[in-house]
């Protein structure tokens, strides 16, 4: 009797039973922080379920590592010029969490333009003794104007609902789309510009060297005092200290935030006292449909990989 077949060993952090069930039989996890000294020889992957960082030491200390594979669109955690320099596909999973992702955005800008999370609180508390039509108004949605920042797939998809309600809809990429105001009705605008034209801006650029502090003390300064900032991009777009600055002194109304800088924030950092800012943990995509395809899409992309074969979605 032939002795069983080892199966391929798979660095992972942590990933949820939805993917262990999809690889069952397939594949052997080994945990990110694994003290194995003889992990070098025997890890042949890379599976990304939350953004450790996939640098060049770490594939260095990998030689045998033939692909990597991320759950999620986002790869910015991933050195992808190390990857690329040794030959290593690196996948990802575009196009199943645009819809889930929009939806986010728009769960995030109608809280914070009507106040929702502080009305709740105070609807719990013992303050409502009776109804006041004075107290707690909100930003008016519908027919306001949206500023989208990186109209890519999830940024068209934030467009597209803004129709429904009755908005204006402007963007900006490096540079404008062809199609944007046949399909969208949307407008190209200047960074400066859109930031100065909006009541809402909503962050749906990826995170790179271009975008990494994109929004900081002078862009926030350009914007309305009434206007209002969401971010389901990367915390990095952001500059966390500028944009408690403004949210404290009211110099923007209000802000909704599916991601920080750092993540998670502190648990005494200021941000989080201010009632002005509505904070979620990260949920874009954390809808049961969407991430029973994300855990699909990856381990295509990380079976695909150990096979030789082409990633379905390889982003080097």
């Amino acid at each position: 009797m032939s002795a069983a077949v080892p199966l391929p060993e798979v660095l992972a952090d942590a990933p949820d039973p939805m993917v262990r069930e999809l690889v069952a039989g397939r594949v052997r996890f080994v945990p990110w922080e694994s003290g194995d000294s003889d992990l070098a020889d025997r890890i042949v992957a890379i599976y990304t379920y939350g953004h450790p960082r996939v640098d060049a030491a770490l594939l260095d200390r990998f030689p045998r590592v033939k692909v990597v594979s991320n759950y999620g669109v986002g790869v910015d955690h991933i050195d992808l010029a190390a990857a690329q320099a040794r030959r290593i596909p690196v996948g990802n999973t575009p196009g199943i969490l645009d819809g889930a992702t929009a939806d986010q955005a728009w769960t995030l800008l109608l809280a914070a333009a009507r106040r929702l999370i502080e009305g709740d609180r105070f609807a719990r508390g013992p303050d409502f003794l009776a109804y006041d039509p004075s107290r707690m108004w909100g930003t008016e949605v519908h027919g306001s104007t949206i500023g989208i920042v990186g109209m890519g797939r999830i940024g068209r998809e934030i467009a597209r609902r803004a129709v429904g309600f009755s908005m204006r809809s402007v963007y900006h990429n490096r540079r404008p789309l062809d199609e944007s105001v046949e399909r969208f009705g949307a407008e190209w605008l200047p960074l400066d510009d859109l930031l100065r034209q909006a009541d809402f801006v909503v962050l749906a650029c990826p995170l790179s060297d271009a975008t990494r502090g994109l929004i900081g003390a002078r862009e926030l300064g350009l914007m309305k005092s009434t206007a209002i900032l969401v971010n389901i991009a990367r915390g990095g777009v952001v500059d966390t200290e500028a944009l408690t600055a403004a949210l404290a002194d009211r110099s923007i109304a209000a802000a909704g935030l599916d991601v920080t800088e750092p993540e998670p924030l502190p648990r005494d950092h200021r941000l989080l006292s201010l009632a002005n800012v509505v904070i979620a943990p990260h949920l874009g995509s954390a809808t049961g449909a969407t991430r029973r395809r994300m855990a699909e899409g990856s381990v295509a992309n990380l079976l695909a990989g150990l096979a030789g074969s082409p990633l379905a979605n390889r982003v080097v």
